[in-house]
């Protein structure tokens, strides 16, 4: 897999040495669980955790690899919507950051395909949703 040279214990508020404050009362509530999954050790993040983070393409430096380990070893993985969804949250992530990460780029690769192979092992509901979702797979990521 790869090789990932930061500290789970820590959460992305001392990783990063930024504290974003406390939410404000008329903040929504994800913004709200955002700021406080800032302070939650990564190595307590659920996959709806790291769905949630990466789709809103926060600490996307710690998060992309944490939500690619889950993804190698169940490429269907779920957070609250359905089968995939943290594929579909990684499948987001912007092409400048693969660029950038290409170790990276080549186990989404991996996990697209496995992904793909895994459709029939989904009800129709499901299947549907993470077809559409596939379908958004970025060029870069199959001709590159």
């Amino acid at each position: 897999m790869m090789n990932i040279n930061f500290d789970r214990r820590k959460s992305l508020q001392e990783l990063e040495g930024e504290d974003w404050g406390e939410p404000e009362v008329s903040d929504s509530s994800l913004i709200k669980t955002c700021m406080w999954l800032r302070r939650v050790p990564l190595q307590d993040f659920t996959t709806e955790n790291l769905r949630m983070m990466i789709g809103q393409k926060i600490s996307l430096f710690f998060l992309v690899p944490l939500a690619l380990e889950t993804l190698d070893q169940d490429p269907l993985s779920e957070g609250h919507f359905y089968a995939g969804d943290l594929l579909n949250a990684v499948l987001s992530v912007p092409e400048s950051y693969w660029r950038l990460h290409t170790e990276q780029c080549e186990v989404l690769r991996r996990v697209f395909i496995r992904a793909k192979t895994m459709l029939t092992d989904l009800d129709e509901t499901e299947s549907n949703a993470l077809c559409n979702d596939l379908k958004g797979i970025p060029d870069f990521l199959i001709d590159s």
